[in-house]
């Protein structure tokens, strides 16, 4: 079985991820460390020195490149899910599961690794809150496609059985 995490950044993705795997000796892999190995830059310097429609290229193709997987818990990008009709793909392959998270849990989580995320690159103070929540409002037509949603302030190392008896 596949397991894709997807949901917004900061949202708990690698962290569970992680535990996850090591509860379930399911492999484990993030997606943009996997883009960010190939392409010997991190995603920040992909998007400003080749764009974002190449890196959502990239990401796709990385993604892809997981159908010969039998077995792993891919966390996504926050954004995969939203291009390339990726989050048909994933659904299609696997088990998806959105990590919901409301604007503030968002800021909360991500306020000091902001120069990370490219996303951010150029909002700033009272900006942030209106510009996560704008993001959501995009991203959640995609999100909600999700085989299996948990609220973030409900996710439990024990929820890994629950998407494993999902599937």
């Amino acid at each position: 079985m596949i397991v894709f995490l997807i949901g917004f950044m900061g949202s708990g993705k690698t962290h569970w991820g992680k535990i996850w795997a090591q509860q379930t000796g399911l492999p484990f892999f993030d997606l943009d460390e996997v883009i960010e190995e190939q392409e010997n830059k991190t995603i920040a310097a992909i998007f400003e020195q080749d764009g974002e429609n190449y890196f959502r290229q990239r990401e796709t193709e990385v993604l892809e490149s997981f159908s010969c997987k039998t077995n792993a818990i891919i966390s996504c990008g926050g954004g995969t899910a939203c291009f390339n009709n990726n989050m048909q793909w994933m659904n299609d392959t696997g088990t998806t599961v959105y990590f919901s998270a409301t604007a503030p849990q968002i800021i909360k989580r991500i306020i000091d690794e902001r120069a990370k995320r490219p996303v951010f690159r150029d909002v700033t103070g009272e900006n942030l809150l209106p510009f996560i929540e704008n993001k959501l409002i995009e991203r959640e037509p995609f999100y909600s496609q999700a085989k299996i949603i948990l609220p973030v302030s409900d996710i439990t190392a024990s929820s890994i059985e629950k998407i494993l008896q999902h599937e």
